[in-house]
């Protein structure tokens, strides 16, 4: 038997739960609105035309002592790529069986190069580096490709302005169609007339089996 208290308990907790579904569906009445400060520590996207890069600067001299502390262990001296890691700077081909995409050859805005340096990089601690060591790191890995002179200094004004070489290499309008498909709710095709018109099976999509290791397994 349940108390008159325990009875006026869960009745307050149930006109308590009505009146916040009343509120609208997802109120729950917790947390607090994120200050500017707050959304300013999160918001470090950075767009082609410069919008979203931060105060400060950075010299390609600047950015060697930087480059060789943080990053040469992964990408080379001098970007040519160390181990497997990918190769940043050189002479790379975009034609071949294996694209040489480097920040050369492949990266349309120079911007965006300071904004991976800034959210991704170094590969052990992202995020690590001062605006003032990613806009050196920039400068440095720019002036590596012969993209800009030894005196270059990045900052939110200089580095929109770089023209990167395949700047027009890019289609910037989707050339797939739009597709629109409604639900067909009445007057719909019999089941007996939807046929498969073609399937993977029989077709060297996905083999059995990928090589010599494979057919040496034990069964």
């Amino acid at each position: 038997m349940c108390s008159s208290r325990s009875f006026l308990f869960a009745a307050a907790a149930l006109f308590a739960s009505l009146g916040a579904h009343a509120q609208g569906v997802g109120h729950y009445g917790v947390g607090t609105p994120a200050s500017a400060a707050q959304i300013a520590g999160w918001s470090i996207a950075v767009r082609p035309d410069g919008q979203g890069l931060p105060p400060g600067q950075g010299s390609v001299q600047d950015g060697d002592p930087v480059f060789a502390e943080n990053c040469a262990a992964c990408h080379g001296t001098f970007g040519e790529g160390a181990g497997r890691y990918p190769r940043i700077a050189g002479d790379g081909k975009l034609t071949g069986d294996r694209p040489e995409q480097t920040v050369g050859s492949y990266w349309p805005f120079a911007t965006s190069l300071f904004d991976y340096i800034n959210r991704a990089m170094p590969f052990p601690a992202p995020h690590s580096l001062t605006a003032n060591q990613v806009y050196a790191v920039t400068a440095y890995v720019l002036n590596l490709n012969n993209l800009v002179g030894d005196d270059f200094v990045a900052d939110k004004d200089s580095l929109p302005k770089v023209r990167m070489p395949n700047h027009d290499g890019f289609s910037w309008k989707d050339p797939r169609p739009d597709t629109h498909d409604v639900a067909c709710m009445k007057d719909c095709r019999p089941a007996d007339q939807v046929k498969i018109m073609s399937t993977a099976e029989g077709k060297p999509l996905t083999p059995r089996t990928t090589g010599k290791l494979d057919t040496d397994m034990p069964q």
